[in-house]
């Protein structure tokens, strides 16, 4: 996978993330007090600026009620 392809990934996994989030009406700070995470943790996902591990994509997956899957299907 290329650089390109790989932070395109990324945005679609923050959009995915940022999307449920405001759907739920809920801040990153309230979204990391739920799931245990910092609210600039969730902002640096959001804005594909981190590598969320596997671990932390089921956890948000989670929080939202959907598999982790969905982070990597087809946009």
């Amino acid at each position: 996978m290329s650089d390109d392809e790989l932070y395109k990934l990324k945005l679609g996994i923050g959009a995915i993330i940022k999307k449920h989030r405001e759907e739920k009406g809920v801040s990153q700070l309230n979204m990391g007090i739920d799931i245990d995470m910092s609210a600039n943790q969730i902002g640096r996902i959001e804005r594909a600026e981190s590598n969320p591990t596997v671990e932390t994509l089921h956890t948000i997956a989670n929080y939202f009620g959907f598999e982790i899957i969905e982070f990597f299907k087809k946009q």
